[in-house]
């Protein structure tokens, strides 16, 4: 086992890996930005190092300064976390050729999952479902005509080394198909460095549901089911929830089955999560892998008792499946998490700023994770994640009421935050019955502003 690890990373993400060392025993290094000085990470970490200016580009996403930290400070290995550098397969290499463990997948599968037309064949070709559309990046727009006539009208434009909804574009028509496809890629290649596009058929108000992998370094891989994200805002999850309440057993059964086969055919190692949609007929159709922890892994851990960061760690550290987990995996009851972000819950709006009062819920079956305290200051650099509350039930219904009750808890005075929309959504019908895709928010929040004036 390692004697110590650097994470880098920031915030919530930061600590929770700081646990995870610490429950193994090994010691940590933490990484920050000037604008992170006085953060919670900073402050449990073992030994903290600051690696440039606010800005990302010349702190957290700088490789140099962060394998830098990891030389001065001897760290054996180094946790990526989720963001910044933790899909970089560039990093990955250079981690290795520094004699420094990637708690990741190695290198060269980050470097094809990336690719999302790569990884969409490989899939087509164990099985898994996909939507139609082009293999390769787009080389034009008559070429891009060409497929969208063929497989028909709406259609999504992607980027191909991207995510978080930049470079993606829904084309109704053909004539306004040029267009889009140039705003594109100009979008992706600002945004990822690689402006290549490819082309799917879209479908208009999907389920998004995704399953979470794990795999040693050994050969041996598990799905630990699936969790439901169709709960969100542009284009970013709000609510999760494990598992999916339209997914059944057999189709949970089929699908693992055809990961296993595809994942373990290119050598998938350590923690992911692959990506699907849902038509209205209940189809999953597979459309990209996040080779990385997710934000909302927590969902997975509740119903399973698998810690996942803990598990990324011994995988890294190259013990077996067998090791980690101790035998097989049941489901038990149901979890829900709430992305507590510092944003308007009208409007979306990004509101960092000092938090003046906070009181985190507790009781039976709930979880928070999270780096703010009072007087803290949510930075306006970086991601608007204030929190992550998670829940636990015996059933859905009882996951919903606890939510209920841990949002009623959940203060958090001198920013906006998304709890009042939270709150919204827990008490809604439809939410109960799990009738939701990705259109619920911009279909709801208009009703729930009505019914909130008419009060």
């Amino acid at each position: 086992m390692f004697q110590k690890i650097l994470i880098a990373n920031r915030g919530e993400i930061a600590l929770r890996v700081i646990c995870a060392a610490k429950d193994l025993g090994i010691k940590t290094v933490a990484v920050y930005s000037e604008a992170d000085r006085h953060s919670l990470h900073v402050r449990f970490a073992d030994e903290a190092v600051c690696i440039g200016p606010a800005k990302s580009a010349r702190s957290y996403l700088d490789i140099p300064s962060v394998i830098s930290a990891a030389e001065i400070t001897n760290a054996e290995a180094i946790h990526p976390g989720y963001g910044f550098l933790s899909e970089n397969d560039r990093f990955a290499e250079v981690c290795r050729a520094s004699g420094i463990k990637f708690i990741g997948p190695p290198p060269d599968v980050t470097r094809m999952m990336g690719l999302k037309q790569k990884a969409r064949q490989v899939m087509k070709d164990a099985g898994v479902p996909v939507l139609p559309g082009s293999q390769e990046a787009l080389s034009s727009a008559e070429e891009a005509l060409e497929f969208a006539e063929k497989i028909g009208y709406p259609v999504i434009l992607k980027a191909a080394a991207g995510g978080g909804g930049r470079g993606m574009r829904v084309v109704e028509r053909a004539e306004d198909l040029p267009a889009l496809l140039a705003q594109a890629q100009s979008e992706a290649g600002a945004a990822f460095s690689v402006p290549d596009i490819y082309l799917e058929k879209y479908i208009g108000a999907p389920r998004h549901i995704e399953f979470q992998v794990l795999a040693d370094e050994h050969g041996n891989l598990e799905v630990l089911c699936e969790r439901e994200f169709s709960i969100q805002r542009l284009h970013q999850k709000l609510i999760e929830e494990a598992p999916s309440p339209a997914v059944s057993p057999q189709l949970r059964e089929e699908t693992i089955a055809a990961l296993k086969k595809a994942l373990k055919a290119i050598g998938y190692q350590n923690a992911g999560t692959v990506e699907f949609l849902m038509d209205e007929k209940g189809k999953l159709y597979f459309i990209e892998v996040n080779d990385r922890i997710q934000v909302e892994h927590p969902v997975n851990e509740m119903v399973t008792g698998v810690d996942l960061v803990k598990a990324q760690i011994r995988v890294a550290a190259g013990e077996t499946l067998d090791q980690i987990l101790g035998g097989p995996i049941t489901l038990r009851g149901h979890a829900i998490e709430c992305r507590i972000n510092a944003e308007h819950p009208k409007t979306f709006a990004p509101c960092p700023g000092k938090i003046t009062g906070l009181n985190l819920p507790g009781g039976i079956g709930v979880r928070v994770d999270t780096a703010v305290y009072t007087d803290g200051v949510i930075p306006p650099y970086y991601d608007s994640l204030v929190a992550k509350l998670i829940v636990h039930g015996a059933d859905r219904a009882e996951a919903i009421a606890r939510m209920k009750r841990a949002l009623d808890m959940f203060v958090v005075e001198g920013i906006y935050t998304s709890i009042p929309l939270q709150k919204k959504i827990m008490s809604d019908a439809d939410f109960a019955r799990g009738a939701m895709d990705t259109t619920y928010i911009a279909r709801k929040l208009p009703e729930f502003q009505k019914a909130e004036e008419n009060s």
